[in-house]
């Protein structure tokens, strides 16, 4: 059974898309709310440290783990962030989990591979920048390294894309099939801004890049009206008078979209974020934005000023709105309806909005992750 560090764990999500198949080791998470989940959730929360990566040392590590895991905050790294980048408080806090990773490389127990997860904005963080230091970061501490745009909408109804960097330990061997020669051509796991940023690497580290070859997925078969629920718990539906103001902050392009759904004869579910826009007169306006397109905005926390996401449910004539619920926001993230959630709504729509989508690390782990840590004659049975 391969096993695993998760770090920045949040509640799980990273631990839930490797499944049973993996042995957590240890887990670190700073908020003690989305930690009390993870507990909730998990039938050993004792390798859960709950407190600031900054703080552990490599002895706090037990064993030897196959896979380090680390969905390091994305806020200073966000396009809608100050733009910190790695020098912010938040997402710094890659330097003190690299420092842990080298401690373990130093002690000998350095992880057969190191995954990190973000935001798609840490590969034009400082003009590329943040984006050379992390890919520096492997290649000098003995890692071949590549990365990936995988965007959640291939597996569930959801625009989530993130990037994920897998680097292997320079002495583990490259099972054949699993790198290509270079970026497919339109591939939906190489698009141009990685592109880019690849291209702005130093000669050196282009040396330790990888172009991981991921297969792309069955064609996903659920839509985002799939995952509403009739009776809501945790939310209720706006009145008539709110949804009426909702409505009234539509630009006539998005009024235009809700015409044609009330024409439509059918039902439609649609998914509003609000959002600060220039209006005709070139004045800031908080506008509502709708899509109809049977696919969820990406899930955002509500701190920072973030708008949280409402659904429109139009029969006809009859349009009816609330915010999404906690149950939908956890679906749109691959968790099964058995996973528990936070009672208070800010937190769960925090915990989900701040999670890395399960199916998502699934597909990694099947078909990059497993195959690398498989002995080489499982693989080639594997690809037979």
């Amino acid at each position: 059974m391969p096993s695993f560090y998760e770090f920045f764990a949040g509640a799980g999500m990273a631990r839930e898309g490797l499944g049973k198949r993996w042995n957590c080791l240890f887990a670190n998470e700073f908020d003690v709310k989305k930690a009390a989940i993870y507990k909730k959730n998990w039938p050993t929360p004792d390798v859960l440290d709950v407190g600031d990566v900054g703080k552990l040392e490599g002895s706090d590590l037990p064993g030897y783990a196959d896979l380090a895991w680390a969905s390091f905050p994305c806020q200073d790294l966000s396009l809608a962030g100050a733009g910190a980048g790695l020098k912010g408080d938040r997402s710094g806090t890659f330097w003190p989990f690299w420092r842990l990773m080298q401690a373990l490389i130093e002690e000998g127990r350095a992880p057969k591979i190191i995954v990190l997860e973000n935001v798609c904005g840490t590969l034009t963080s400082h003009e590329g920048k943040d984006f050379a230091a992390i890919c520096s970061t492997y290649a000098t501490a003995g890692y071949r390294f590549g990365a990936l745009i995988v965007d959640a909408v291939q597996f569930v109804p959801h625009s989530r894309p993130r990037l994920f960097i897998v680097g292997l330990r320079d002495d583990m061997s490259l099972p054949e099939g699993l790198a290509a020669p270079g970026p497919a051509r339109l591939s939906p796991w190489h698009p141009r801004g990685l592109l880019n940023a690849f291209d702005n690497l130093s000669p050196k580290v282009k040396e330790k890049w990888i172009w991981w070859n991921l297969p792309t997925p069955a064609k996903r078969d659920i839509v985002f009206s799939d995952f509403i629920e009739s009776n809501p718990i945790g939310v209720e539906w706006h009145t008539a008078s709110e949804t009426a103001k909702l409505l009234r902050m539509m630009s006539q392009i998005n009024r235009q979209k809700l015409d044609e759904a009330k024409a439509s004869g059918r039902r439609m579910v649609g998914t509003v974020y609000k959002r600060t826009r220039i209006d005709e007169v070139g004045r800031k306006a908080q506008r509502a934005e709708i899509r109809f397109d049977e696919i969820a905005g990406c899930l955002r926390t509500p701190a920072g000023g973030s708008s949280r996401q409402v659904i429109v449910v139009v029969d006809g004539d009859r349009v009816r709105s609330r915010l999404i619920s906690p149950r939908e926001t956890a679906r749109l993230m691959g968790l099964s309806d058995d996973y528990e959630l936070p009672t208070n709504y800010n937190e769960a729509y925090h915990l989900t909005g701040d999670g890395v989508v399960v199916p998502v690390v699934r597909h990694l782990a099947a078909h990059i992750f497993e195959p690398l840590l498989a002995p080489p004659h499982a693989v080639t049975r594997a690809a037979a």
